[in-house]
């Protein structure tokens, strides 16, 4: 591609509707200096400078597509509690829309709370409920995908899954047929348990780890005949169209039909890989509604994955600067 498609590409992206459907997380972060050992027990005295909230969980994919400039919005349920409250004001400070967004008093929002000094991880507080949604609030998350669908006429709908309960194997089935009669593009980053309910959805993307749990494969050796045969065993059990699996540093692998191909990853500063997956899907899901295209798909989304991975915590992608990244290593 010529510099001129890239911008008209990145440009188009402010035309492409998308909704994402699952569990949203607000993650806190406390930045602070370690200077001494605790005298109450060995553990490390933190002196806190400064707190920051940040979305996380599928807010974190919302966050990714609102700052490539899609117009998204966020279809969850949160509790109606101070975090959710708080979710809620980060997601339409960025241009996010919540109107479809749920609260529900017998649940609490997921949080989770990070201590940082030196740019390391000190601890991690997480505060969560796990199990599904009761059948009433499943009944007014389904509501709430039918209005979606009706109203915004999206392109693009992706199922963002964290094992908290918001995806259901009804929310999801369900879901994906209601999009197939709207005609919108489907896509999924699935965890274990709900891992083969995706069925007949469109972009399918797992890591390797999660492929391997969830065909429950004991694979020592990942090459091109390998990724193929796992692309075949998936499209057997789910009857999707792609298969879009990260490798880690390796790359990412995909397959549609007889075509595939595993594009490397570039060389990068790792400093942190929390929320790499979710721009990975944002991403990849934005370029295929725009273009099609699924090796651009790919390498649009391999290297934003790596971009992300250079900033400590959770960060959505730059656009100019993934912008400048196609333009150096693509064109």
């Amino acid at each position: 591609m010529s510099k001129l498609d890239f911008e008209k590409l990145f440009g188009e992206f402010a035309n492409i509707k998308i909704g994402v459907l699952g569990d949203v997380m607000l993650d806190t972060y406390w930045w602070g200096q370690v200077e001494r050992i605790s005298p109450e027990a060995p553990v490390p005295i933190v002196s806190l400078d400064r707190k920051e909230y940040r979305i996380g969980g599928a807010g974190n994919v919302a966050l990714n597509l609102a700052c490539l400039g899609a117009r998204t919005s966020i279809i969850t349920v949160v509790g109606n509690d101070e975090e959710g409250k708080i979710l809620r004001s980060l997601f339409e400070e960025n241009n996010i829309r919540t109107a479809y967004m749920l609260p529900d008093a017998s649940r609490i929002t997921t949080s989770k709370s990070r201590i940082i000094s030196r740019n390391q991880q000190m601890m991690r507080l997480d505060a969560e409920i796990t199990s599904d949604l009761s059948a009433a609030c499943e009944e007014q998350l389904l509501a709430a995908v039918a209005a979606y669908l009706s109203n915004e006429k999206p392109n693009v709908v992706i199922l963002e899954d964290y094992n908290k309960g918001t995806l259901t194997e009804r929310v999801i089935s369900e879901t994906i047929a209601l999009c197939k009669k709207h005609g919108v593009i489907t896509s999924v980053d699935p965890k274990r348990k709900h891992f083969l309910d995706y069925r007949g959805v469109d972009i399918f993307k797992p890591n390797l780890k999660e492929v391997k749990e969830g065909l429950n494969l004991l694979i020592d050796e990942v090459n091109e005949k390998t990724l193929r045969d796992i692309h075949h065993e998936l499209k057997k059990r789910l009857d999707h169209l792609i298969s879009f699996i990260t490798l880690s540093e390796k790359g990412v692998f995909y397959q549609r039909e007889d075509q595939s191909r595993t594009v490397r990853s570039h060389f990068r500063n790792i400093a942190d890989v929390s929320g790499a997956g979710d721009t990975v899907i944002a991403v990849a899901s934005l370029v295929y509604a725009a273009t099609g295209d699924i090796n651009l798909m790919a390498e649009i989304a391999n290297i934003a994955g790596g971009l992300v991975c250079e900033e400590v915590g959770t960060v959505a992608i730059n656009k100019e600067r993934l912008l400048e990244e196609c333009r150096l290593l693509l064109s």
